[in-house]
């Protein structure tokens, strides 16, 4: 007679429990994901914004590069054209240096100068005018007039506004001369400033695009990671599921053995292969290796 071993089986509904549970499991994991489960599954990184382009374009343009080209799946630089050399505060100094020099005063002489001058002059020659024919007056009052005395008095006068003359016209012109200096000098210092300015205004618009940039970046990012994170529960939905169903057979397994199972005395080369898990220790998800075979 042929020895035998007595052991214990779960109750029929339980077995077959985990044979449905162990074939909707091994259905599921045989499913392999498809492209576009695994593209939406997959870590993307949100592409460059218009805004931030805009931001990198300007930069570019301060620097006096050409335009950008940019990736049109990525937004990325891709490319620079070629651009005019010259930075945005360029021009100022250009400008700046045209007031420098020993000419550049001229540019801020008085059109009326010459006016102002002949004028003055004008004026001037009419009060000498007057002083001359007030000196013949005194001449011909005194018995002078027509003398020696009376012709070294007139040349002494004539010389002198002669001399009086020149000086006056030569110090209206040292005046425009010096007044178009000073011009010069506030022109360069002008220009010299707004050389100063121009990068620093350019530079707080570039970082404010920047900034609204990367702030919508981040979103797009955001939005980007809560799609692939939607795909993914999707994805894990069902194995959630069989989880769940998995987890309520361990729990009638636990207490195995309990009422309402049965005895069965069976050769020993026939012992059920899920009692062979049991005894293992296996779990609900190690069971398909057994029904598998």
């Amino acid at each position: 007679m042929a020895e035998t071993t007595t052991i214990s089986r779960p109750a029929p509904y339980l077995e077959a429990a985990g044979q449905s549970y162990l074939d909707l499991l091994t259905k599921r994991v045989g499913q392999a994901p498809t492209a576009a489960e695994l593209t939406a599954m997959s870590p993307q990184i949100a592409g460059q914004n218009v805004l931030t382009q805009q931001a990198q374009q300007q930069a570019a343009t301060q620097a006096g590069l050409g335009a950008l080209t940019f990736d049109p799946t990525t937004g990325a630089v891709t490319g620079i054209g070629q651009g005019t050399g010259i930075a945005g505060y360029q021009p100022f100094l250009q400008q700046a240096a045209a007031y420098s020099g020993p000419q550049a005063y001229q540019q801020f002489m008085s059109p009326y100068q010459q006016d102002v001058i002949s004028t003055t002059l004008a004026e001037f020659d009419r009060q000498r005018q007057i002083q001359e024919n007030a000196l013949a007056a005194n001449a011909i009052a005194g018995g002078a007039f027509g003398g020696a005395r009376e012709g070294v008095q007139r040349a002494e006068f004539g010389a002198q506004t002669l001399q009086d003359r020149a000086a006056l016209e030569a110090q209206l012109r040292q005046q425009g001369f010096q007044q178009a200096n000073i011009l010069a000098g506030q022109a360069f210092g002008q220009q010299g400033q707004l050389a100063t300015l121009q990068p620093s205004l350019a530079g707080q618009q570039i970082q404010q695009l920047g900034q609204v940039g990367t702030q919508n970046l981040a979103y797009q990012q955001a939005v980007l990671d809560a799609q692939r994170q939607a795909a993914q529960f999707a994805f894990q939905e069902p194995f959630t599921r069989l989880e769940t169903l998995g987890s309520g057979i361990r729990g009638l397994l636990a207490g195995y053995p309990q009422p309402g199972f049965r005895q069965t005395s069976i050769p020993e080369q026939q012992v059920s292969p899920l009692s062979q898990a049991l005894s293992a220790g296996a779990g609900a998800f190690g069971l398909a290796s057994y029904f598998n075979r």
